[in-house]
């Protein structure tokens, strides 16, 4: 596409087309630290969907909460069906680098997990996060419900007083109602337990929620 920019979201028109059939098989895939199975939300269970740059080290803070069962790595945000890693680097996908936590809010809450999201990226980036640039590191959180929605909206204005008091700018971070999370390839799920020294650094700002 001539004059096309990574860092601009992408029409559904001028999408890719994706494919039919998801890169990771459903109900094939174990969780490499926590032995559950990634795609499975066992009853009373939550799902939550982050997204604060590149999924690798993103996805490793959340499996060490208490109160998760599961995390996955995956896309979502966008507009092409079961997107490979290639394709969602290209920019015109729509997509963005997203974790997916299913997690037991009896042993952990909603807003514990939002305090995990904030500290741990700049939500101020706009369309990057540090050197990764392009839609696919946008900040974004997607919600299941009009609880997780209530939550994060005040979650958001709590933490832009805290930000705008230490000179940070306005969060450019998107709330929006979960669509269809497509589950990354195999080698990328709990991608830092299998390459301890992987690149992924963490953007957190030092600011903390109340």
């Amino acid at each position: 596409m001539f004059g096309f920019s990574k860092s601009t979201m992408i029409s559904p028109a001028d999408a890719l087309p994706g494919r039919d059939r998801p890169v990771l098989t459903p109900g094939t895939t174990f969780h490499d630290i926590l032995g559950t199975r990634i795609d499975a939300v066992p009853e009373g269970a939550e799902v939550a969907y982050f997204a604060l740059g590149c999924f690798w080290g993103a996805e490793k803070l959340f499996w060490q909460l208490p109160g998760v069962i599961t995390t996955a790595v995956g896309y979502t945000g966008g507009y092409t069906p079961n997107p490979t890693y290639e394709e969602v680097c290209t920019g015109r996908t729509g997509h963005t680098e997203t974790v997916m936590v299913v997690f037991d809010p009896t042993q952990i809450t909603y807003a514990q997990l939002l305090a995990t999201f904030w500290e741990n990226h700049d939500p101020t980036q706009g369309m990057r996060q540090g050197n990764d640039h392009g839609t696919q590191y946008r900040s974004a959180i997607f919600v299941t419900s009009p609880a997780q929605h209530r939550v994060a909206e005040a979650s958001k204005l709590d933490f832009a007083e805290r930000l705008q008091g230490a000179g940070y700018g306005d969060i450019t971070t998107e709330i929006e109602p979960a669509g269809t999370f497509f589950a990354a390839e195999r080698y990328h799920q709990q991608y830092l337990d299998k390459n301890p020294n992987g690149y992924c650094p963490i953007h957190a700002t030092g600011v903390k929620c109340g």
